[in-house]
């Protein structure tokens, strides 16, 4: 990314044109749609993960890399003529009660969505270092909430955005870090989460937007946080998550319930 430390630097370049992006778990769902973003905004882009996309994503490169695998990652990293920009999209878990699985089947959740994405900033620092590059980190709503069915997860997301503002402090000036929260998105998925169309029109009106964010969305704004635009935000955590919840008490309470229907205190 542009260097940014000297304010008489001269204009700064918005887009990510001819830099170096890699998206790891970019095939598919949000992470497809982040590749596509850059893609689509000019810059090279490498998608890493166990297996390749279903589809091809066009103007992207897949390269099979297991990041549970420390040394591997390492290689890869190492192998790249160049990076500019690493965002730290893979992860996820299924729907799993915390007394319905035993501590290591939890510990390899957490591993997926904290450990691995650690894992894979360290590799790329010394390429990110010579470039002022930028770190983006895929993180969730999940990590600032309760989690009911996906504390782990939770857990992860949270140290996730801790971890990122610590990186920012310790890596800067050289290299910006930022975390995306993200709320919930509407993928191939989504069902798996939310049921059918029924369910999922349900879950969209309770986002102030009206509706789920699309992977294009966070594609958009991940894309912002890497460019020249967001040159002087560092350690931030940018929430895209269309408004938040709507408050449960709202709904539960009697007093005022004509005039919230009437959108006089919704």
């Amino acid at each position: 990314m542009e260097n940014s430390a000297n304010p008489s630097a001269g204009p700064v370049d918005d887009a990510p044109r001819g830099r170096t992006v890699v998206v790891t778990g970019g095939t598919r769902g949000v992470g497809a749609g982040i590749a596509r973003a850059f893609a689509a905004a000019g810059a090279q882009v490498v998608v890493c993960a166990r297996r390749p996309p279903e589809q091809p994503l066009d103007g992207v490169k897949f390269t099979p890399l297991d990041l549970r695998d420390a040394p591997a990652v390492r290689a890869f990293f190492d192998a790249l003529p160049r990076l500019d920009v690493l965002v730290n999209n893979a992860g996820g878990t299924p729907y799993r009660r915390l007394a319905d699985a035993d501590a290591e089947r939890h510990a390899r959740v957490i591993e997926l969505n904290l450990v691995t994405p650690l894992t894979a900033s360290l590799a790329a620092y010394e390429q990110l270092r010579r470039t002022r590059g930028s770190v983006v980190m895929v993180g969730s709503v999940s990590g600032a909430r309760p989690s009911p069915g996906s504390a782990a997860y939770g857990a992860a997301k949270a140290g996730l955005e801790n971890l990122a503002a610590s990186m920012a402090v310790e890596w800067a000036p050289e290299v910006r870090v930022n975390t995306l929260v993200v709320g919930m998105v509407r993928t191939e998925r989504s069902h798996l989460h939310y049921g059918g169309p029924d369910g999922l029109t349900a879950v969209s009106g309770t986002v102030p937007l009206g509706r789920l964010a699309t992977p294009a969305d966070v594609g958009a704004a991940a894309v912002f946080l890497a460019s020249g635009a967001a040159a002087y935000i560092s350690g931030a955590s940018l929430l895209v998550h269309g408004g938040g919840e709507r408050p449960a008490f709202l709904d539960a309470a009697s007093a005022n319930r004509e005039d919230r229907r009437q959108g006089d205190l919704g």
